[in-house]
Order: C-alpha cells, then sequence, then structure tokens
C-alpha cells in the first residue's frame, strides 16, 4: 500500500481483552498482554506479540485501534444488516475500528472469517 499511496494509513484492531500490538506500538517494542481475557472474539489479539511480528508490524502498521466487545458486538449486527455478511468477531473487529472515529477520512475495513457460534450471532442481532 505504501508504495502506491504513502499517504495511506493502514492499522491493525483488537479488542480490548486482548490487545499487545497496540502495547507495543506504545513502547515501541513487542509487548506482552498479562490482561488478556478469552471472549468470543477469539480470531485476533492476542495474550502477546512475538519479536519477528514486532519487526514486520511495527514497520507496516501506522498503529493498532483498540475497540471494546460491546463495539464489535454492534458492528456484527451492522454489517448483517447492511451488507447482508454473516462476519467473525475477528472481522467485525475491523468495522468497530473503522467506524472509531480514529482513523479519518475514508475508511475501508477488511472483513475476514465467517467462524461464529449460531447462538452468539442471534444474541447479538437480536
Amino acid at each position: 500500500m505504501e508504495a502506491l499511496k504513502p499517504s495511506v494509513k493502514v492499522y491493525a484492531a483488537e479488542p480490548e481483552t486482548a490487545a499487545p500490538l497496540a502495547r507495543s506500538f506504545e513502547s515501541g517494542r513487542a509487548e506482552q498482554f498479562p490482561e488478556w481475557t478469552a471472549s468470543w472474539v477469539d480470531g485476533c489479539g492476542g495474550k502477546s506479540v512475538f519479536e519477528p511480528m514486532w519487526a514486520l508490524a511495527g514497520r507496516v502498521l501506522s498503529g493498532s485501534i483498540v475497540v471494546s466487545l460491546e463495539d464489535i458486538g454492534k458492528a456484527v449486527k451492522l454489517v448483517a444488516e447492511k451488507i447482508h455478511v454473516i462476519c467473525e468477531g475477528a472481522g467485525a473487529c475491523a468495522v468497530a475500528a473503522g467506524l472509531s472515529g480514529v482513523p479519518k477520512g475514508k475508511v475501508v475495513c477488511v472483513v475476514s472469517g465467517g467462524n461464529i457460534d449460531l447462538s452468539k450471532f442471534c444474541e447479538l442481532i437480536s
């Protein structure tokens, strides 16, 4: 992306329960996230950032946007209602980050993964 249009910024998105990348951007080095908590958003975030991943992410990303589980749930519902796609929590995490107001201007969100428990999906959309 940088080669095509250097003004474009690329961000990661993490749930508030598993946000080691945001912490790594704050400190400038790979970090642990001891507050990690299991949640229904289990396809992104984690307990730590590995050094080799930090070497790449720290160079190609502009940061990481941390969003609440509540906002991710709202994003699941919004994606289902507006574009008729069932996405898992990790995919909706990007949408929640895009709607957070942190990135300014035009925003593109990559929504991938539809591996969501149907009972959880029903709970979120009702």
